[in-house]
């Protein structure tokens, strides 16, 4: 996917049940790997969508006092006004856009792609959505915040996602990237895209992590987007 793609493992895969003529590509937190989520979609899979969930590369997190794990890229805090590791965001970004490409050589067309991720990998496929020239199918963001918001809407004038639809999702009792992130979110995603293509649902007593009934929202929102053909 980039310059340093050999430490990086081969995303984990759960293939279509028949021929995949849609795909999801889903992005995990910070310090885990896509094993866990690829595990998650098993469980709510449709027949003709593959799931694809790439692992992020080991690198140091300032958040972290520095300890290396897996990160999409750097975080400096989770103020609303914290420095942003702008470089390493639009880097990542552009590593998701390829991945995006080999699916579409791959056969499948860019609008038969959801793209979505959890806290910073939400983060991530938001900024690559509204950014990227491919026209998506949909993004699924859980617990997460929009980077670079200051960029917008300059950053994404050349989108082709402004009409997208966007599943936002946040547990109420979130400790690590509170609620309130995903409120200021949504607003500004309204201003970025199609308000009424956006749907934003919260959860009580769900803290930095998912739910079932988030998961059968995902499933409702998957299939929705990404019909049999």
């Amino acid at each position: 996917m980039c310059g340093n793609s050999m430490s990086v493992p081969l995303p984990a895969i759960v293939p279509a049940a028949r021929k995949a003529t849609a795909a999801v590509i889903f992005l995990h937190g910070l310090g885990d790997t896509g094993h866990g989520w690829a595990e998650a979609f098993a469980g709510i899979r449709t027949p003709h969508v593959k799931y694809i969930c790439p692992h992020a590369p080991i690198k140091p997190v300032t958040l972290n006092m520095g300890m290396s794990m897996p990160s999409w890229f750097d975080i400096i805090g989770l103020q609303t006004d914290a420095e942003e590791d702008e470089a390493g965001i639009k880097q990542a970004s552009e590593n998701i856009k390829a991945l995006i490409d080999q699916e579409v050589k791959n056969g499948i067309p860019s609008h038969r792609i959801v793209l979505g991720g959890f806290s910073q990998g939400g983060a991530l496929s938001l900024y690559t959505a509204l950014t990227t020239q491919q026209k998506l199918g949909g993004v699924v963001a859980l617990s997460c915040w929009l980077p670079l918001r200051n960029s917008f809407p300059q950053a994404s004038r050349n989108s082709a996602n402004n009409e997208m639809h966007v599943l936002q999702c946040h547990g109420e009792a979130d400790p690590l990237v509170p609620v309130m992130f995903g409120c200021l979110t949504v607003e500004k995603l309204k201003t970025l895209c199609n308000p009424s293509n956006i749907v934003f649902k919260t959860y009580p007593r769900m803290p930095h992590s998912a739910c079932p009934e988030e998961m059968m929202d995902i499933k409702q929102f998957i299939e929705k987007q990404l019909p049999p053909i």
